[in-house]
């Protein structure tokens, strides 16, 4: 965004755009759902707790503020209703059960980039530069090896901003987790790949040829069930 851009941007237009804007910022893409006034009196707030953190180092009160503002904006946004769904029962307890990992955080392993667009080493600025093209495109699946180290998992996204994913992959990839939970018995097995994808996509082209292309896929896993995690 040049300084001409940010000189003229509106308040509103600066709530905007934490939510596929040009921030990305999933922390504070409650802004959006805030009016102006209630927007205006988190940022009041925010800036008396920093001002207090200053003085004593302790920043857990504006963490709290943060969180408790998150709940406000997402509340107001109400819940979606749907009168029928899809129900598939699983045919035995979980505990017995083949697990598969299916996201839209867009990770994918070291040395195997999806390379976006035909770009090769596409940095996350880039991505967020090109929301829009994402928007429009028809996703690509990475497959991930289940043994993967923490090490080798690599993200990009250009919805949202990606440093928490990259500090923790486990907030939006569980795959240690899932780990835990097979060795502890909770969970009977995990295929041998996980499977992640940019979720800021074509959806028409994900539920009319990527999903059912996936499918086919993921029942010659011979999976049970899978956990889909939304970014």
């Amino acid at each position: 965004m040049s300084q001409t851009e940010r000189q003229s941007e509106t308040f509103e237009e600066f709530k905007q755009s934490f939510a596929y804007g040009t921030r990305s910022n999933l922390n504070f893409k409650f802004l959006k759902d805030l009016s102006n006034e209630d927007a205006g009196e988190f940022f009041k707030q925010l800036a008396q707790k920093l001002g207090a953190s200053f003085d004593d180092g302790q920043l857990d009160r504006v963490h709290q503020l943060i969180v408790e503002w998150q709940v406000r904006g997402y509340a107001a946004r109400g819940n979606y209703a749907y009168d029928d769904a899809p129900f598939t029962p699983l045919q035995k307890p979980i505990a017995q059960a083949r697990l598969m990992l299916l996201t839209s955080s867009g990770h994918f392993v070291d040395g195997h980039d999806p390379e976006p667009f035909g770009i090769q080493n596409m940095t996350q600025r880039q991505a967020e530069d090109m929301i829009d093209d994402f928007l429009k495109a028809e996703p690509t699946l990475s497959a991930i090896p289940v043994d993967t180290p923490a090490g080798y998992l690599r993200v990009r996204h250009g919805g949202y901003d990606v440093r928490g994913a990259q500090t923790d992959p486990n907030v939006l990839f569980p795959l240690e987790r899932l780990r835990e939970l097979q060795q502890e018995g909770v969970i009977g097995a995990l295929a041998e790949d996980v499977y992640s994808f940019v979720g800021a996509t074509s959806q028409t082209r994900l539920l009319k040829h990527s999903g059912p292309e996936w499918l086919k896929l993921f029942k010659q896993k011979q999976v049970d069930a899978a956990l889909l995690v939304p970014v």
